[in-house]
């Protein structure tokens, strides 16, 4: 669930106000994403390499696996059921993230099923090998849905940040606050995931984020939208590491007020990136998009990001009690 704030000039900070709205990352942890993730990616390797090692046994050797299985009259089907196990175990493991691989695998076996089942109302005396070759391939078919299931909930949260927003009052005009923000370089100062943003001309950008325990991510950004004193939109390019896409807009407040500033973010990332995804995310991302936008008033309003470090009646580090809550 993703969660907006306002906070007004001159008002204390009492705490976020939640509205609905969408975060695919949320306060289930890191470590328990991680840990699934892993049980997950060993579960489907094994399978991968489980239906190659099937697949090759039916397609050298069909008539000793007819003999075990009890399908001796079937062995130019065992061995297409071969061709297809090891198309099945190649998919899965240079595409582990492709689940329409690993629910091929649930068709074959219900295939394999279907088979067993036709032959063991012919196979007689060897009746007995091929219901325990089926009570085998059900067993397998448990896993594979299982994998299945577990890769298609990781397909719809792999984007591990879905659609973050939050919003914030800042005390000077949208003016201000758009030339602040388009000159890139300058987010770092303000957006505590960032180490370096480096504008590389025709609205393009290097951006180089770092995660906990020293773990970088970086990626090519272009802008894709520029309103002067309105918008702006951006989007990494095609090949990057971390797929992203933001928008900020500054929106002149009522009353004089200053300016409402809105942020929409998402990430996106694959393999290990993910990994360090979650890391820079913890476990309350859209706490991380607020943190920011509240650093940004601070800049724009005093000049620097306002902590009490160093302070005899404040903390040891600059840290906040919402950097400790998502960590």
């Amino acid at each position: 669930m993703a969660t907006q704030w306002e906070t007004h000039p001159g008002a204390r900070t009492m705490g976020p106000l939640p509205v609905v709205g969408r975060s695919t990352l949320t306060a289930n942890g890191k470590t328990n994403r991680q840990a699934n993730t892993a049980t997950t990616d060993l579960l489907i390797n094994s399978l991968g390499w489980f239906s190659i090692g099937l697949g090759l046994a039916e397609v050298l050797a069909p008539r000793k696996v007819a003999k075990i299985t009890g399908a001796r009259k079937h062995t130019g089907l065992i061995r297409a059921f071969g061709v297809r196990e090891i198309i099945s175990g190649v998919g899965i493991l240079t595409n582990r993230r492709a689940a329409g691989w690993v629910w091929s695998r649930v068709g074959g076996d219900m295939l394999d099923l279907a088979s067993l089942g036709a032959a063991m109302t012919r196979s007689g005396r060897n009746r007995s090998k091929t219901l325990l070759s089926a009570a085998a391939v059900a067993g397998v078919t448990v896993l594979d849905i299982r994998a299945a299931q577990q890769v298609s909930a990781q397909k719809e949260e792999h984007d591990a940040l879905d659609r973050l927003e939050a919003s914030v009052i800042v005390n000077q005009s949208p003016e201000e606050c758009y030339t602040f923000w388009r000159h890139l370089e300058n987010l770092p100062r303000f957006m505590s995931y960032l180490e370096s943003v480096r504008d590389m001309g025709n609205g393009r950008s290097h951006w180089v984020a770092l995660a906990p325990g020293n773990l970088k991510l970086e990626w090519d950004a272009e802008i894709t939208e520029d309103k002067p004193g309105q918008t702006i939109a951006w989007r990494s390019l095609q090949g990057s590491e971390v797929t992203t896409t933001g928008s900020v807009e500054f929106q002149k407040a009522a009353g004089n007020r200053g300016t409402i500033v809105r942020v929409q973010m998402s990430f996106a990332a694959r393999g290990q990136a993910l990994a360090r995804l979650a890391k820079l995310a913890g476990k309350h991302p859209e706490q991380m998009v607020y943190k920011d936008l509240r650093r940004f008033k601070q800049v724009m309003e005093t000049g620097e990001v306002i902590t009490t470090e160093g302070q005899p009646a404040g903390r040891t580090s600059g840290a906040t009690w919402l950097d400790s809550i998502a960590r």
